[in-house]
């Protein structure tokens, strides 16, 4: 079953450790506190127990998403959220958080500096423990109160695993498939007004997955991150009447692609059907707004699914992106 106690954590870092060296599934811990002065272990999974045991990554210092928009306050501590589109909950595939084909392959802990998934936690989680001015924004599953926490000693245990991807997983671990129940990181540097975002991936896990249940579905094509041949490149999402929303594609692959059985999908789930068109290589081709599908200048999300329905490309962008009308959005 999805993940029981889903939902997302605001607090502040005050230490950590590495568990690498010592156990077989290690986890970097993070010890952080709600202004409420309640405790809370953040166990982010570093290896994999499954072939190949290096997880994937990505690490975004300006992180620009309407999400920001839906976040509790800072230090507010534990907010449940259901999992479903419009809330706080993070899906890695739906919600155009981060082009996929942008994550890498870390080991876990290995000699030397800045080259392992553990230092790249450590530089940024360290800095937020020196700078309590940094927010910190956790995505996972809440596990239950305890006699005591077994890594930093506070009573009564507390905390929030299950940070990173929890969809599309191989059979041994399909039973926490779900969708809107992706875990992560973020970071606010009030002082920069600025985001940063981590997402971590077993490369194990399947980047195609059912839209109810969120298991993995039979691959037509490498389920691997990598880079797509069409993209959405542009967006003019608020327009100047009475001249329409559109959206930009780019066929960036050597060979012609036909359009027929396309289809673009908006924040809402709403789809605009792609005219039966080629668009040659090294070309891009603009579609107004139709059919229902909307953008609109709040934020929002633009997806492009193939003709068998799984998502190609998809981009998202704030309020404060399409503040400016008549603007068009590069991605």
């Amino acid at each position: 079953m999805p993940l029981v106690n889903y939902g997302v954590l605001a607090a502040k870092a005050i230490e950590s450790t590495r568990e690498a060296a010592q156990v077989s599934t290690p986890h970097y811990q993070i010890h952080v506190r709600d202004d409420g002065g309640t405790d809370y272990r953040i166990a982010v999974n570093v290896r994999s127990q499954t072939t190949p045991p290096n997880l994937l990554y990505v690490a975004i210092d300006d992180f620009h998403h309407p999400l920001i928009q839906l976040l509790p306050p800072a230090g507010s501590g534990w907010h449940p959220e259901p999992s479903r589109p419009g809330t706080a909950s993070l899906d890695f595939i739906r919600g155009n958080l981060f082009d996929p084909a942008t994550m890498r392959v870390l080991p876990a802990d290995v000699p030397g500096l800045n080259n392992d998934l553990e230092d790249l936690l450590d530089h940024y989680v360290q800095r937020a423990i020196a700078d309590q001015t940094i927010g910190l924004y956790v995505f996972g599953q809440r596990w239950p109160t305890d006699a005591g926490d077994k890594v930093f000693g506070f009573q009564p245990g507390n905390g929030v695993h299950d940070i990173h991807m929890n969809q599309g997983n191989d059979a041994g671990h399909a039973g926490d498939d779900g969708v809107w129940q992706d875990g992560g990181l973020l970071l606010h540097v009030a002082s920069e007004n600025r985001w940063v975002a981590i997402f971590l991936a077993f490369q194990s896990q399947a980047w195609h997955t059912d839209d109810t249940t969120g298991h993995a579905l039979a691959p037509t094509r490498p389920t691997t991150p990598h880079q797509e041949p069409m993209r959405i490149s542009a967006a003019l999402v608020n327009p100047v009447a009475p001249a329409p929303e559109t959206v930009t594609l780019v066929n960036t692959s050597a060979t012609p692609i036909s359009l027929q059985g396309w289809h673009l999908s908006d924040q809402q789930q709403n789809v605009l059907p792609l005219p039966d068109t080629e668009l040659q290589p090294g070309t891009s081709t603009t579609f107004p707004a139709a059919n229902g599908f909307r953008l609109g200048a709040d934020g929002g999300a633009i997806t492009l699914l193939d003709p068998s329905g799984l998502k190609v490309h998809g981009v998202a962008y704030t309020r404060k992106q399409a503040s400016v009308p008549g603007q068009t959005l590069t991605f």
